[in-house]
């Protein structure tokens, strides 16, 4: 059966399936439902857990041994697949005998990027409809992402003033992996409290760790010995590459239209402000970013911004953060 995140925890309660698939583009909501499914199966006594990531160097006989494995002195356990890429490959005829006749003592959790078109019409698909639970999830819409943002501070115990909820959003643009770094660093500033503009602002200003907000400002600005710095900070702290790839593409694209812009001759300023670029610092980044570089060029940082896209989902052998070092090397 399919089930949206608003219906997940009602289903746990009631009763665990043997296998439940979570698919979607938003990292921190697959993330946060895979962890609703795990908390419910560890208190039903899962407590033993194996994950396997579905990439190219995956042996599918030894998570096949794993899944056929008898248990009968052993706790009940959980079996985790990812497959970033949205499709199965190698492993679609492993899953439909295991599907066809699923254990009894394994919890098969399955996550995904958006589930491939291709995947639903297949026969593990249809399988798992019958004994699973399919959890698809979508991206918060723009209209809809300061409420979003309002209610995860409250679930955190914090109250956005209107010119906070206003800053916030214009500043996280619907990242929602962001959003949540954001909130998290509220809460240890200003716990149980209301969080004003100004506490806004001196969190922004007192965050001495480097973020995806500085990495995006240097790659703009051309500030490529800055730029790979934090590229190593944060690779090196484990960040989620995708957490600013929604910000470094959006304001790319701003780029090559501004620039599309000028040559018609329209204000800068004005055409910034009229696409909802309203803060200073990230109007005069965008603005130095035009000035130093050509409509040809723009187009090659968004034809990178995809290479880092598809190494975060496990396509090619380098990784996102290689293609990021190619990004500030060529907006040098």
């Amino acid at each position: 059966m399919k089930a949206s995140a608003a219906q997940l925890p009602q289903l746990l309660k009631k009763s665990l399936a043997p296998v439940y698939l979570v698919s979607g583009d938003e990292p921190l909501l697959v993330q946060e439902a895979c962890d609703e499914i795990r908390a419910a199966a560890r208190a039903a006594g899962y407590e033993e857990r194996l994950s396997f990531q579905a990439d190219n160097a995956l042996n599918w006989n030894q998570v096949g041994d794993e899944l056929g494995a008898m248990s009968l002195f052993a706790s009940k356990r959980r079996i985790e697949i990812h497959f970033p890429t949205g499709k199965l490959g190698d492993g679609r005829n492993l899953l439909e005998q295991v599907l066809a006749a699923p254990p009894e003592d394994i919890i098969l959790l399955l996550s995904s990027a958006r589930l491939d078109a291709a995947e639903t019409k297949r026969k593990w698909y249809k399988l798992l409809q019958g004994c699973g639970v399919h959890v698809t999830l979508w991206p918060i819409e723009p209209d809809k992402f300061p409420a979003w943002l309002q209610q995860r501070a409250r679930s955190k115990g914090l109250q956005l003033t209107r010119g906070a909820l206003e800053m916030l959003s214009e500043r996280l643009e619907g990242n929602l992996l962001a959003a949540s770094q954001e909130l998290d660093r509220l809460q240890l500033l200003s716990p149980a409290q209301t969080v004003d503009e100004e506490i806004v602002a001196e969190a922004v200003l007192n965050s001495a760790r480097f973020n995806i907000f500085d990495l995006v400002a240097d790659l703009l600005s051309g500030n490529t010995p800055q730029a790979f710095k934090v590229i190593g900070a944060l690779e090196q702290e484990g960040e989620n590459p995708l957490g600013m790839l929604t910000v470094l593409s959006r304001d790319l694209r701003t780029a090559l239209a501004l620039r599309q812009a000028l040559g018609r001759r329209e204000n800068a300023a004005q055409f910034l402000k009229s696409h909802g670029v309203r803060q200073p610092q990230r109007a005069r980044a965008i603005e130095n970013l035009v000035r130093r570089k050509d409509a040809q060029a723009l187009q090659q940082g968004l034809r990178l911004c995809s290479d880092i896209d598809r190494s975060s989902k496990g396509y090619g052998d380098r990784t996102p953060w290689d293609h990021l070092r190619d990004l500030a090397a060529a907006l040098t």
